[in-house]
């Protein structure tokens, strides 16, 4: 049965809130990643009409990586995500982020989410998804996605699915790589199974995790643009002893480890 969109039904954003929040996740990636880096971003920004992502969901660093992205590519949008009622409950001002509660596990979460989201892409929003619905090792073969998903887009005319690959990795540095790759767009059909329409995203993702996984294993920053750049150095001792060196030599402070080329032009601005 068809669920109409409803105006009332789209979540509020403070936008005081939202700037707050991606002030504050910037740090967190700064303080934490050697940098973010990003492939296939232009699929992103090229998608017009409504759109949903959807990812795997491996980090707790998942949801922060969407503030990045939409901060970056498409700020002219507003942009909501589900999560578990319970969970949301004991952090409420993610409510203010367009975070809304979804009841796991009942006909009524069900119907309601989908209430919810077709009212979010009738009014222009973007929807970010994680539909694995737990956090799940990128390696595993069978991504399991909840049943969701597949029935939005079947239910959903003209929407975008975009496949979200998410990956974390040490390369040559003390601090690790957050890795993002934008797979090729998904569109359903309105005459697809619900279930037909999951093995079809299924497929998708899974497509862009392992295109990721390769350009992780190459560990070549030159294949990626940069997001945004974060620690950088031996730090401890060795860091000190690098300057020191500098110092006395008269030479510049290389601080990476290894010298890298990588790809201007996505870096997100303050």
């Amino acid at each position: 049965m068809a669920v109409e969109p409803d105006a009332r039904e789209v979540p509020p954003i403070s936008a005081l809130t939202m700037r707050f929040f991606q002030r504050v996740v910037r740090g967190y990636f700064r303080r934490h990643f050697r940098a973010v880096m990003v492939q296939q971003a232009e699929r992103l920004v090229e998608v017009e009409g409504p759109l949903i992502v959807y990812a795997n969901h491996s980090s707790w660093w998942d949801p922060m990586i969407s503030l990045l992205l939409t901060k970056t590519f498409l700020p002219e949008r507003k942009h909501y995500g589900p999560m578990d009622a319970a969970a949301l409950a004991r952090y409420p001002i993610l409510r203010k982020l367009g975070v809304f509660p979804v009841e796991m596990g009942s006909a009524r979460g069900a119907a309601e989410f989908l209430r919810t989201s077709q009212a979010i892409l009738a009014a222009g929003g973007v929807i970010w998804i994680t539909p694995q619905g737990r956090f799940v090792d990128p390696r595993e073969a069978v991504l399991g996605f909840k049943a969701g998903l597949g029935a939005l887009a079947v239910r959903s005319k003209g929407v975008t699915l975009l496949p979200l690959a998410i990956e974390y990795t040490f390369w040559d540095e003390r601090l690790p790589e957050a890795l993002v790759r934008f797979g090729s767009p998904v569109r359903i059909d309105s005459e697809e199974s619900g279930e037909g329409a999951t093995s079809r995203l299924e497929a998708g993702l899974a497509e862009a995790m392992e295109e990721l996984k390769a350009a992780s294993m190459a560990r070549d920053a030159g294949a990626f643009r940069v997001l945004l750049r974060g620690g950088r150095g031996a730090g401890g001792f060795y860091g000190v002893g690098r300057r020191l060196r500098a110092w006395v030599s008269g030479k510049p402070l290389g601080l990476d480890h290894t010298e890298r080329r990588e790809l201007p032009g996505a870096e997100e601005k303050p």
